[in-house]
């Protein structure tokens, strides 16, 4: 059996107010706060576009490839359901603001191209509050109104492993571009997946559409279910219902929610309260001027510029204040490419992990931290000291050669210091020297173990050991 996938991605748009209210977007208001006569359609209330949310859409066609309207208009969609306090929801049908485009991904060792049929602007419903307990149900309508640009891919998807890689492409670019916080627990970035499974050769299968999977893991085992599901009602000589599905994370499994509505049940029309949004050029070329450098070009550039591997550029661009803290490392340090990201991948983002700190949070800025990898690189510090002195830092605003000298911590180079050093330990320990010169050499790490020990953690142990083998022959 073949699996086909269509997803259709919830990105809400990170502006401060509704789409068509002055009405606040912050999350965790009081129930029901944030919600004005406009978001409740209240009667001579008459609904205003909100531009921001349209130069964010902008914004993310440029980067996606899509075309973008230069005319697109906005519809009612008709349903009733408690948290729609309208009766209809505004958004886009025939004539959306993006067309096309497409996101790279790669699972394994293939990259493949996901094809989208377009993006469209919306507004969000309420959310439904359920009590288990007291058996009691509640609307809370501060989320109506709120701005969404829904991405809906082209039917290409083959696996839950591919569905997860664009999601999380497509995360990645929209928090990339400040497009959307991308908060999936505070519901900014949720998913529908539509599921259909054939046998090879026949036309694709009845669809099911799972709703709102707001977790990469959930929604990969909700697909992988789902697929599983409508295989054993074929080969058992079912039928698939095209229905609305829910993911039971508990169960893990998707149970019906209802009969999947198509376009026509909705009964859309143009919204006779919004003229259509015509969109100038001046102002796609602004947003156009805006773009940053994009993940995957970043991603190549570490690979072909800075010999960084696959791995590294992948880890390094997940996040753009990571990448642009790694970049701001770089510029401060004397350092390879590779040892700068192995102290931002390793040490830095582990202390801020232990700390539960952001790198915008981070009390020790890249510029610091560049002159320490600078140190480490110099031979200044080994790499026992470098943690010494990367954990002082972190918990104070020295820069690397302050924290270095509070701690009295500096590696020595010095040849004829070390030699002197050698010789000493060599003296000391006549006995460990014929014993070595006898064959046993796991002896070396003794000699070197003293040497270190007498200058107190500071001698360069490479340059200890090439002067032990040279004297020991």
């Amino acid at each position: 059996m073949l699996a086909t996938i269509g997803l259709e991605v919830h990105v809400q748009l990170n502006t401060a107010a509704k789409i068509f209210s002055g009405a606040a977007t912050a999350y965790g208001a009081e129930p029901n706060a944030q919600a004005c006569a406009i978001d409740l359609g209240m009667p001579g209330t008459l609904p205003v576009m909100n531009a921001a949310a349209v130069r964010l859409a902008v914004r993310l066609g440029l980067a996606l490839g899509s075309t973008i309207a230069p005319r697109s208009i906005f519809a009612r969609k008709n349903y009733f359901y408690p948290d729609l306090p309208k009766g209809y929801q505004i958004s886009q049908f025939e004539a959306p603001i993006l067309i096309g485009g497409g996101i790279d991904i790669r699972v394994g060792q293939t990259n493949k191209r996901i094809e989208l049929t377009r993006a469209h602007l919306e507004e969000d419903a309420g959310k439904s509050v359920h009590d288990a307990f007291h058996r009691e149900s509640g609307i809370d309508l501060n989320r109506a109104g709120t701005p969404l640009l829904e991405v809906v891919s082209e039917p290409v998807i083959e696996s839950a492993a591919e569905a997860v890689a664009y999601l999380k492409a497509l995360h990645t670019l929209v928090r990339w571009l400040g497009v959307s916080d991308g908060n999936m627990q505070e519901g900014s970035f949720r998913c529908d997946a539509n599921v259909s499974v054939r046998k090879p050769g026949e036309a694709l299968g009845t669809r099911a559409e799972i709703k709102n999977v707001n977790s990469f893991r959930f929604v990969e085992k909700a697909i992988d279910y789902e697929i599983e599901r409508q295989i054993r009602i074929i080969e058992s000589g079912g039928k698939v219902v095209q229905e609305t599905r829910l993911y039971d994370a508990q169960r893990d499994e998707t149970r019906s929610m209802r009969g999947k509505e198509s376009a026509h049940d909705y009964r859309y029309f143009p919204d006779p309260d919004l003229p259509p949004l015509i969109l100038d050029s001046a102002l796609i070329e602004t947003e156009r001027s805006r773009l940053p450098e994009l993940p995957n070009a970043r991603r190549e550039r570490y690979q072909e510029d800075l010999g960084l591997s696959e791995y590294d550029s992948a880890q390094l661009t997940q996040d753009r204040a990571l990448s642009d803290a790694f970049e701001s490392v770089i510029a401060a340090s004397a350092a390879p490419a590779k040892l700068c990201a192995n102290w931002v991948l390793s040490d830095w983002q582990g202390a801020l992990n232990a700390a539960n700190l952001t790198i915008d949070q981070s009390p020790l800025s890249a510029e610091r931290l560049g002159g320490l990898v600078t140190r480490v690189h110099d031979g200044s510090l080994s790499s026992k000291m470098a943690k010494q002195v990367f954990e002082a830092m972190f918990a104070s605003d020295d820069s690397a050669d302050a924290a270095i000298a509070r701690l009295g911590l500096k590696q020595v180079n010095d040849i004829d210091a070390l030699a002197a050093h050698v010789e000493a330990v060599l003296t000391e320990n006549t006995t460990q020297v014929a014993q070595f010169q006898a064959g046993n050499q796991k002896l070396l790490a003794f000699f070197v173990g003293q040497v270190m020990k007498r200058t107190q953690g500071q001698a360069n142990p490479a340059q200890v050991t090439a002067l032990l083998r040279d004297r020991l022959g």
